[in-house]
């Protein structure tokens, strides 16, 4: 990478020179941007992905955690929203954005 610096970044020498200037400004905003995709954009892509699967593959007993600490189990999964269960005859209706995760179950045969 430095070899292309040094080989568009230096002094023009007449009037040809400056039309190389002008290329290597472009290329060096074009590899800002490649940069900038492959270190911010793509790892955030992924992770949407990701959490998209996870919501796709809620299925009924799943035990989960909603994104606002509530602990429960999926009594039923629609396109959008899923029950849980709470305690005994209360059950909550969230979106399936609010699901953070599955819940641990290894604290939970400790009592």
């Amino acid at each position: 990478m430095l070899e292309v610096i040094l080989l568009f970044g230096g002094p023009g020498q007449g009037g040809q020179q400056s039309g190389a200037g002008n290329f290597s400004g472009l290329i060096m905003l074009l590899l800002v941007f490649v940069v900038m995709y492959f270190f911010m954009i793509r790892p955030q892509l992924k992770k949407q992905k990701e959490a998209q699967k996870f919501r796709n593959e809620l299925k009924k007993g799943d035990k989960v955690v909603t994104i606002g600490g509530l602990h429960g189990k999926i009594v039923e999964v629609t396109d959008t929203t899923v029950i849980l269960e709470a305690d005994k005859d209360i059950n909550l209706t969230f979106e399936k954005s609010a699901i953070a995760s599955l819940a641990n179950t290894s604290s939970e045969k400790k009592s």
